[in-house]
């Protein structure tokens, strides 16, 4: 109890802190209309206000309840836990043991959310918490736990619009924390079934004790890892390598949604705002509003996808589903959102007419996922392996005077656009042939230098400038400069 107690002070000493942070306003008190009513009337108010309440905290137990449920994917030992303790039942709502296992699974963390290895020990010295965002549910906070390592916390936010309509609707705060971190729970579970290396990872939970005394039962925080918000500014300004690698983390994360545990997963708000990168890699952060399954039909018409500036129609099929409408709603999201402004522009010249078939077949979604993901994944071979550099010759490098072992200082740079350095011209190539191509097509450059460095495809860093100094050794390096034309005698007259 000691260590209950402790949490949900640490929980509560949390939230304020963030709500203090934010420097918002209280909610407005509400009139107790002791004048108007008599006390026996306000009760009778107040009863029926609550059991509507409940009605609406077990609508949120049998919601998240399939989340819950093991999959033949599971470990053995998850399956004989209290996971295999609860399975479906006609009579969930009448039967108080269920509801009992399923609070317990998403508050105290048994079974499967309890696999997690953070807790609510991993939050008592929680420092440099800094709000990165706030909505009508949730605060999301940074932070540092003990020993430095940064994580993202998602709180209640207790001043949100969720939670002031709850309190005006049903007058009691305690019992709409509980309703409203239904939303957080549903998440946490969703990030458990959802394991993927595009969905950001889910490193523990802290709740608050239900039943406990006091007014902290019903509080979670979800522990996260934490990542840099995609910025598509910044993002457009970076070289096509590292935009394709958005895109095709992007298509990645879709495949394994249309094939998921829970079944085609539908990502239905869908914008660059529920994306974070974790060392460059994209990953999905938010989890609100998901399908897990598609639509029921009548008819064609039933199974209309709607867009700002396009519609699609997807065939009802016998069994009266619109199979694939998760599928088909991801993949024009994800050209209309993302494929639109990173894929095309500066593509490799031996890669545009692939990158082009890419945008035509998701722009009007001829391809599925598979057909998506193949096509991604062939562009990527032949980047990595230089096979789209076939008509760059062997020969180019006779220009250049290759030295092992050495580098260069007093280096004179110039710029190029997009390059890994703000302060020269970096860019990333196959092979010294390629580098040679790039150098060549520069008229300011005089050498390059390829150190060894790698970027996330296994392709080499290769630095330009117009002229260097001097020359220094260098263990790692190999120096290529470019030799000088000799002045050819004026033809005879």
């Amino acid at each position: 109890m000691g260590h209950s107690l402790r949490a949900a002070a640490l929980l509560a000493f949390l939230v304020l802190s963030v709500l203090v942070s934010l420097l918002i306003t209280s909610l407005q008190q509400f009139g107790s209309g002791s004048s108007r009513f008599s006390n026996a009337t306000v009760e009778k108010e107040l009863g029926a206000l609550r059991r509507a309440l409940d009605l609406q905290l077990r609508e949120r137990r049998k919601e998240i309840l399939p989340l819950l449920l093991p999959n033949d994917d599971d470990d053995d030992d998850e399956k004989d836990g209290v996971l295999k303790e609860v399975q479906p039942s006609p009579e969930l709502d009448q039967n108080s043991v269920l509801d009992s296992s399923l609070w317990n699974e998403v508050t105290l963390g048994s079974g499967k959310a309890h696999r997690d290895h953070m807790g609510c020990e991993s939050l008592m010295d929680v420092r440099g918490a800094e709000v990165l965002g706030s909505g009508y549910t949730k605060v999301v906070v940074k932070a540092n736990l003990v020993g430095g390592e940064p994580v993202a916390l998602k709180l209640v936010n207790e001043q949100g619009v969720d939670m002031s309509k709850c309190v005006e609707d049903f007058k009691d705060p305690r019992g709409c924390r509980e309703l409203v971190s239904y939303k957080l729970r549903k998440e946490m579970l969703l990030l458990q079934r959802l394991r993927h290396p595009n969905v950001i990872k889910l490193m523990g939970h802290c709740s608050g004790v239900v039943g406990g005394g006091g007014r902290e039962g019903g509080r979670v925080a979800v522990i996260l890892e934490q990542g840099t918000p995609l910025q598509m500014i910044q993002l457009l300004q970076t070289p096509w390598e590292d935009r394709f690698r958005v895109c095709l983390d992007l298509v990645r994360l879709l495949h394994f949604l249309s094939w998921s545990p829970l079944g085609p997963v539908g990502l239905l708000d869908f914008q660059p705002r529920q994306f974070v990168t974790v060392s460059g890699q994209l990953k999905l952060t938010d989890l609100d509003d998901v399908s897990a399954e598609d639509a029921a039909c009548w008819a064609d018409a039933d199974c209309t996808l709607q867009f700002p500036h396009r519609n699609f129609t997807l065939p009802c099929s016998p069994r009266g589903v619109c199979e694939g409408l998760n599928e088909k709603r991801n993949i024009y999201n994800a050209y209309r959102f993302f494929f639109t402004y990173l894929l095309p522009h500066q593509a490799p010249p031996g890669l545009t007419h692939l990158v082009d078939q890419i945008m035509n077949s998701t722009g009007e979604l001829k391809a599925d996922i598979n057909q998506t993901l193949e096509a991604f994944e062939h562009i990527l071979l032949l980047y990595k392996s230089g096979l789209h550099l076939d008509k760059l010759h062997p020969s180019i490098l006779r220009d250049y005077t290759v030295m092992q072992d050495m580098s260069t200082s007093g280096n004179v740079e110039y710029r190029c656009w997009p390059s890994y350095s703000q302060q020269g011209c970096v860019l990333s190539v196959h092979s010294a042939r390629e580098a040679a191509y790039i150098c060549n097509s520069h008229p300011q450059c005089n050498s390059f230098t390829l150190t060894g460095q790698k970027t996330w495809s296994g392709r080499l860093l290769a630095s330009f400038r117009s002229s260097f100094g001097h020359l220094v050794p260098s263990g790692a390096s190999e120096l290529y400069v470019k030799n000088p034309k000799v002045p050819q005698p004026p033809p005879p007259s």
